[in-house]
């Protein structure tokens, strides 16, 4: 993995981390919102399942192996 991408998903997950977090505060100071963790955890299945569908979009097969011989004479 390179390290462009190993900074994008360390950004990611600490962006993650604070809409996680400040949610749960939200609802923690305003309690007639649902229960701090139940909403973080809500917002977190948000934060997963977006992610999940921007890679499985940009996501590509492997290519398959072409067998190439050394000896094998020219094609004509």
């Amino acid at each position: 993995m390179s390290t462009l991408a190993l900074a994008v998903v360390l950004l990611l997950v600490l962006v993650a981390a604070l809409f996680v977090g400040g949610a749960a505060l939200l609802v923690h100071r305003v309690p007639r919102y649902l229960a701090p963790v139940t909403v973080a955890v809500e917002v977190a299945a948000v934060l997963v399942a977006a992610v999940a569908l921007t890679v499985g979009a940009g996501a590509r097969p492997d290519p398959v192996p072409v067998r190439v011989s050394v000896t094998a004479p020219p094609a004509p």
